[in-house]
């Protein structure tokens, strides 16, 4: 068996990534990745991940999710909320047999995208019909949670998931601890070797629940990116 390495999240069907994908999956494959875990976050991405799954059909793994916030990033973005879940719904039964995983999902209570107790259990909601959709099809779930580490574990366990990536986890250790108790994986990116204190936090997670991700285009080594 080949050895190499397996990006477990990253966005590669972005749309920073539509005039040059073909050369991004190359330099990725000469760099020793095996296979990319691809998630989306909003509904228009769905069917651009299955066509790049199709076309690169050993190396592309596809994922669907809505992203708990919405929107372009440097531009106005707010809390998702069931209208942007509800039109794609019956894409997740159309492609189950193709799906890897539900994601990316999650929480994030950043008080700029979650201003309210109502757009809070909104937002919830839409990770609760997510994890119920992760069970129906019985895959597993990649995992966002900024500002709210604590809140996704405790959700994720209320509602029964055992299969669960947390990507670029920045909870407190206790939380990521509950998280390994309960059988779940963290992935992080190379932009964690800039801080310290997610440093001192990986440290504590035994190394058998830690997997390496890109989130790219995103979350890269260079403080810029």
């Amino acid at each position: 068996m080949a050895i190499g390495f397996i990006d477990c999240h990253c966005h590669i069907s972005a749309e920073e990534f539509i005039s040059d994908v073909d050369e991004v999956i190359e330099r990725a494959k000469k760099a020793g990745v095996k296979a990319l875990v691809a998630v989306t976050e909003n509904g228009n991405e769905f069917e651009r991940v299955i066509a790049l799954s199709s076309r690169y059909a050993d190396f592309i793994v596809p994922c669907f999710g809505i992203h708990p916030v919405q929107g372009v990033p440097g531009h106005k973005q707010c809390s998702a909320t069931l209208k942007d879940l509800e039109p794609v719904l019956p894409l997740f039964s159309k492609y189950k047999d193709e799906l890897a995983a539900i994601g990316e999902i999650g929480l994030d209570f950043t008080p700029w995208y979650v201003s309210s107790s109502e757009q809070r259990e909104e937002q919830l909601d839409v990770f609760r019909k997510q994890l119920e959709i992760a069970k129906q099809l019985d895959l597993p779930v990649n995992v966002h949670s900024r500002s709210a580490g604590r809140h996704t574990i405790s959700c994720l366990k209320e509602q029964g998931i055992r299969k669960a990536l947390l990507h670029n986890f920045a909870g407190r250790p206790s939380a990521a601890l509950e998280g390994v108790q309960a059988g779940y994986y963290f992935s992080f990116p190379p932009a964690v070797s800039l801080s310290e204190q997610r440093v001192k936090l990986i440290r504590q997670i035994p190394l058998e629940h830690i997997c390496l991700e890109t989130d790219s285009p995103a979350l890269g080594p260079d403080k810029k990116v």
